[in-house]
């Protein structure tokens, strides 16, 4: 006698359950991502294109655009303003990039340990940070200015100057100044960046340096800073996009003077396109800035990466 299946039958075309399940899931995780995928496409891919489209014309602020190839890229070597600009802004970030990590890592381990008081003192260095970037360059202009502002007044009377300074009127001033004042605005939210790293190490770690016999140096840099290395990494990524972009603080308090001493990237990007009135050298002057932070910023990540994986 033959066996009989026990096999359920399948009726011809239908397909598995598990199939569909997926398929259901798969529309599913579609639908939630749709709307993240279009901002992403409307706010960031289109602009891009356009730009890139922009920058292969003739683009006039108000006129017909005409294809010109390269032409735009090609007038880079000749724009003697963008150029200084570049060696300008990177010394800028420099500049910056170090005094945002040496303060921020400062104040975070200031206010690291918890104590009577540390609170107000977290609050005070962060609240800068709440300030508008314009906000703040229109308050340190008001601030610098010789004629009504209060800061010259206040270093004669403390004895740290005895005649007229003049924070905005010589090059290496005007530089000093903007340094001061978004040092002031960006050091607090480093601060928190660090602190919340510093937080994240386990104390045992430090109770078994201190055991070691180890010295507050020896400990924070051999043990603080190792580990605090993604939060390092972070502010470092931070800082060196947002000094290559930099433009309100200059903008407000020297308008890229005196004498273009204090033109950045992004303020020659704004001459070109509303000064001169050429859209399209402006874009490929965008174009070329946002290839330069894609590759530092993959650099940057790589290291990151090679760093975690020893």
């Amino acid at each position: 006698m033959a066996a009989t299946s026990t096999t359920p039958a399948v009726r011809p075309g239908a397909p598995p359950r598990r199939t569909s399940r997926r398929g259901l899931r798969g529309l599913v995780g579609l639908a939630y991502a749709t709307p993240a995928a279009l901002i992403v496409v409307l706010l960031f891919l289109v602009p891009i294109g356009m730009a890139v489209w922009m920058s292969v014309n003739d683009w006039p602020l108000i006129g017909e655009p005409e294809f010109n190839g390269v032409d735009n890229y090609r007038a880079i070597a000749d724009n003697q303003l963008f150029l200084d600009s570049i060696w300008f802004t990177v010394k800028y970030t420099v500049v910056v990039t170090v005094l945002y990590l040496v303060i921020g890592l400062g104040l975070a381990l200031l206010v690291q340990e918890s104590r009577p008081g540390v609170g107000l003192f977290r609050t005070a260095f962060f609240l800068p940070s709440v300030v508008g970037l314009a906000s703040a360059s229109l308050l340190f202009y008001a601030l610098y200015n010789n004629e009504y502002g209060p800061l010259d007044d206040l270093l004669r009377a403390i004895g740290l100057s005895s005649g007229n300074p003049d924070f905005l009127g010589t090059p290496d001033n005007a530089f000093a100044s903007t340094v001061v004042m978004v040092t002031w605005r960006f050091a607090g939210f480093n601060m928190l960046i660090l602190l919340t790293g510093l937080q994240a190490i386990p104390g045992e770690v430090y109770e078994a340096s201190r055991m070691d016999g180890a010295s507050w140096w020896q400990t924070l840099r051999h043990v603080t800073l190792p580990l605090l290395r993604p939060s390092i990494a972070l502010v470092l990524i931070l800082t060196v996009t947002g000094s290559l972009l930099a433009f309100e603080p200059f903008y407000v308090l020297t308008a890229g003077g005196p004498d273009n001493s204090t033109v950045t990237m992004v303020i020659a990007m704004f001459r070109e396109a509303f000064t001169l009135f050429d859209l399209g050298r402006s874009a490929a002057l965008a174009i070329v800035l946002l290839v330069v932070l894609v590759a530092l910023n993959a650099v940057q990540l790589l290291v990151l990466r090679k760093d975690k994986t020893r």
